[in-house]
């Protein structure tokens, strides 16, 4: 099979350039002024024009080159004609010279599902929290993730004017993880990363259960894994049932790719094929490293809460 690239490098490929498309969107949006706000379910789920366009340009690009892949993305929009200027028909050439695992290299088109969430962390996008704010695209084969794309629109905004705005990272079990530092958190910190916007107190106590020496409390699944994977989060805890298969399939992915763990707050693995409901209901627990510690620690009180799916 060589001089043709496997189905999967060629979709993470493409997938690379479409989250990066679909970054410049966001960032487009954002700079209108004209965010296009509504609530779905509440003030704290809220849907965006950039949701929108970016879940337009994602699943229409994907779909274009892939027409056999199953893809599920967060928002519910009408059908309707996409316009020419949301198609990315680029992909990654540095992705696509890397050979494909193995395992992977027969896959077909029909057996992939891909996950889409547009803009992981709206409500923070909308508040000008913007370093909260991920592009995930998550690839799953046999209901596990295996690998996934993370845009950051605003990775550097910080800096201000003249900054270059943006960047993307990219990871495959068997493979690795490319587009950061893996770092971990140094010594034995204990450092919890949860949610920001949805606590109450079964959240708070399974935090308090892991007895941290801080917490962080931001926005967005995406941007959680990633402070896992640049050290500065040792886990993240959320024992809620708000995530969604969207907001996990990509960050595990690459967590898994560098060795890391997601769960649920059993410890059971989450599966991804295209007929699961779309909730985590189990909560959301995931590490770089000693994931049993963090499991082992979960109140009783939660985890009867919480019921695995």
């Amino acid at each position: 099979m060589s001089g043709s690239p496997a189905v999967l490098m060629r979709l993470v490929a493409s997938a690379f350039n479409v989250a990066e498309k679909a970054g410049a969107i966001v960032r487009k949006v954002l700079h209108s002024g004209e965010l296009g706000i509504v609530e779905k379910t509440g003030a704290n789920d809220l849907q965006t024009l950039a949701d929108r366009l970016a879940q337009q340009s994602i699943c229409a690009s994907l779909s274009r080159r892939f027409p056999k892949i199953t893809i599920i993305g967060e928002e519910e929009l009408p059908d309707e004609e996409i316009k020419e200027d949301l198609i990315e028909n680029g992909h990654s050439e540095e992705i696509l010279q890397k050979t494909c695992p193995a395992e992977y290299s027969g896959l077909k088109e029909e057996e992939l599902v891909v996950w889409v969430d547009p803009l992981d962390g709206t409500k923070e996008y909308t508040e000008g929290l913007l370093d909260n704010v991920t592009v995930l695209i998550g690839i799953a084969y046999g209901g596990r993730a295996i690998a996934g794309v993370i845009n950051q629109p605003f990775y550097n905004y910080q800096l201000g004017a003249g900054a270059d705005l943006g960047r993307t990272m990219w990871g495959m079990l068997g493979l690795g993880s490319f587009g950061f530092k893996l770092q971990e958190v140094p010594g034995d910190r204990r450092i919890v990363t949860t949610t920001r916007s949805h606590s109450n107190k079964v959240v708070t106590d399974c935090v308090d259960a892991m007895e941290p020496h801080e917490v962080i409390r931001v926005g967005g699944a995406g941007n959680k894994i990633i402070q896992l994977v640049e050290g500065k989060a040792s886990a993240y805890v959320f024992a809620s049932p708000g995530c969604k298969k969207w907001d996990t399939c990509a960050p595990e992915a690459i967590l898994h790719a560098v060795g890391g763990k997601l769960t649920d707050m059993h410890g059971n693995a989450y599966c991804y094929n295209a007929d699961v409901k779309h909730m985590n209901s189990a909560g959301v627990l995931a590490t770089l490293r000693n994931h049993e510690y963090y499991v082992n620690r979960v109140p009783q009180s939660v985890l009867q809460a919480l019921k695995s799916d």
